[in-house]
């Protein structure tokens, strides 16, 4: 089996304790030497500080190139871009572009009257600073505001057209649904990488709620399987063995990199990375 390139992705803590579990995560998934780790930004940028000192920390800490979240939401232009340049002084280098989801309490994302109107707008004016490496979110099933998955295969082409240069999915269950939507792209003229996102499964009730909000589609045979592994005291042991074959499936179907929702807890990601052949490199002792 070919051993995949790999990146993580961590969200910035807003507690103590937080921090304690963000450090703990990099500290034990640095050594496995990603590609690169995203950081992500909460809705209306309500992480924005964190997410910054997040990114920078990491980045100077622990040698890691980190790709810094940016969404539209409830932002000008003006500060939107004045981010970005905060990140370029940083040393920052790539950026996951994202339209970004509603903020708390409303139903839908809605333009600041002074903002970018959608994520190809915001890509075009990243890309024209000439700064960044930009990544972009890909849909293997329909958005929650797209029509269809044809409909989110051409918006993904049109972001890549704008300037991202890869695209990292919403994760799912089954990889037929990531083969099925990486043909659809190839049909569409898509030719640049199409990362799957993947999604170690800590709690089941937590991601089935999660999955129903961006709608990932949670198959019959899952809710099963966790059912019996919950009777029985094995969900961890279920989780791991589900997420390596899952990441074998796509491996074999030619797929080269692989990137990790962590939701800030390591050990499992750790532990399918090492199913997988992935092993640290080096211990590493500098800590944040």
């Amino acid at each position: 089996m070919t051993t995949p390139r790999i990146s993580f992705e961590f969200f910035p803590p807003q507690t103590l304790d937080a921090s304690f579990k963000l450090w703990e995560t990099v500290q034990m998934l640095a050594p496995l030497r990603p590609t690169f780790a995203s950081v992500t930004y909460g809705a209306g940028g309500t992480t924005r500080k964190l997410t910054h000192e997040a990114v920078t920390t990491i980045g100077r800490n622990y040698g890691l190139n980190v790709a810094a979240h940016l969404t539209c939401v409830e932002a000008t232009k003006a500060e939107t871009l004045e981010i970005a340049a905060a990140y370029a002084d940083a040393g920052v280098r790539e950026i996951v572009a994202l339209r970004g989801d509603a903020p708390k309490g409303a139903t839908r994302f809605t333009p600041h009257p002074e903002g970018f109107a959608n994520s190809v707008e915001l890509i075009e004016a990243l890309a024209a600073t000439g700064k960044f490496t930009l990544r972009v979110g890909a849909y293997p099933e329909p958005h929650p505001d797209a029509a269809d998955t044809p409909a989110d295969v051409r918006w993904l082409k049109r972001k890549l057209d704008a300037g991202a240069t890869s695209a990292i999915t919403q994760f799912f269950f089954e990889a037929e649904t990531f083969l099925r939507f990486r043909d659809l792209c190839a049909k569409e003229g898509i030719t640049a990488p199409i990362i799957p996102g993947i999604l170690p499964i800590e709690n089941f009730a937590g991601v089935k709620k999660f999955a129903a909000r961006c709608g990932a589609q949670v198959p019959q045979w899952l809710d099963d399987a966790y059912a019996t592994a919950k009777r029985d005291g094995r969900e961890e042991l279920l989780s791991v063995a589900l997420c390596t074959e899952l990441c074998d499936e796509l491996i074999s179907e030619g797929v080269e990199d692989l990137h990790f929702y962590t939701l800030n807890r390591p050990h499992l990601t750790r532990d399918v990375c090492h199913a997988l052949g992935i092993s640290p490199e080096v211990a590493l002792e500098k800590v944040a």
